[in-house]
């Protein structure tokens, strides 16, 4: 199988890339630099400069394909909402063009965020803030099984950990621990992230791209709900920090990311799937120094 995807020298995107090539499919990655088309290259994949805003490129890749991977996805807040409006346009041109293709077009999306109960699969991304946003992307891929794609989501939880992540959450919150001189948590701490092992994060996405139905929504969660207190005091241990309770106004933008009690389950995905996660869990990473060595 040929896979095209959009993110794939990134985080998720790498770790999905080597399962795919270790399993005998064919990658071709979407790379916005050189140094990004040299690591495509390095693990075996096939790299082609571009970036987001290249629909005429993206559809055309696309069009390729057996399967696409939608991976790609910006963190700048301040830029977010036009970010959003351009990938809901291609997501257009790409619903007519693949139009009746049959072909999967699976992409990343996060878990929803519900006050006092676990999100689940059956769950829509109505939240305010760059989450409901987001959810308009989600919307629009799902859509595209009207049209005769087998498109559905993957929805990563909060933290997507392992051996070499820098840029995901847990890596922002140990830079701001180290910032602020305390392992911060908000509250007593007893709110909850979901988390996954990288690997597993993987395995997920590249079941879904072989064999998840049209407009399936799957939940890459191994751990429902992490509290975010045992959190900061692992990252307090293993920086010598304190840990403590922080005014989440302090935060930005992240105040009420950490401040917000947000399990989710995976159990209708793991019956849908078969699929087990069998990685180290997040605490287990932080103790091992992954985060703050």
């Amino acid at each position: 199988m040929r896979v095209f995807i959009t993110g794939a020298s990134g985080w998720i995107g790498t770790a999905l890339s080597r399962e795919l090539i270790a399993a005998g499919h064919d990658v071709v990655g979407l790379a916005r630099s050189a140094a990004s088309a040299e690591k495509i290259r390095g693990f075996g994949g096939t790299a082609v400069l571009g970036d987001m805003s290249g629909h005429d490129l993206i559809v055309a890749e696309a069009a390729k394909a057996d399967a696409v991977a939608h991976l790609a996805f910006s963190l700048d807040f301040a830029e977010f909402e036009a970010a959003v409006d351009n990938e809901v346009a291609l997501l257009d041109t790409i619903a007519r063009t693949l139009a009746g293709s049959g072909k999967a077009f699976i992409a990343a999306s996060g878990t929803p965020i519900l006050a006092g109960r676990f999100a689940t699969e059956n769950d829509h991304l109505d939240a305010a803030g760059p989450a409901g946003v987001r959810g308009r992307t989600a919307r629009a891929v799902l859509a595209l099984a009207d049209r005769g794609i087998r498109s559905g989501l993957v929805r990563m939880p909060r933290s997507v950990h392992g051996a070499g992540d820098r840029n995901g959450l847990i890596a922002v919150l140990v830079d701001l621990a180290r910032k602020l001189g305390t392992s911060a948590y908000v509250g007593d701490g007893r709110n909850r992230w979901p988390a996954v092992h990288i690997s597993d994060a993987a395995r997920l996405f590249h079941l879904a791209l072989e064999q998840a139905p049209a407009g399936a929504v799957l939940h890459a969660v191994g751990e429902e709900g992490v509290p975010m207190r045992r959190v900061a005091e692992v990252i307090a241990a293993k920086t010598g920090l304190p840990a403590g309770a922080v005014d989440p106004e302090q935060l930005g933008v992240f105040g009420d990311l950490l401040g917000g009690d947000q399990p989710a389950s995976a159990e209708a995905t793991r019956a849908l799937m078969d699929w087990k996660p069998t990685g180290p869990t997040l605490l287990e990473d932080l103790e091992a120094g992954y985060y703050t060595d």
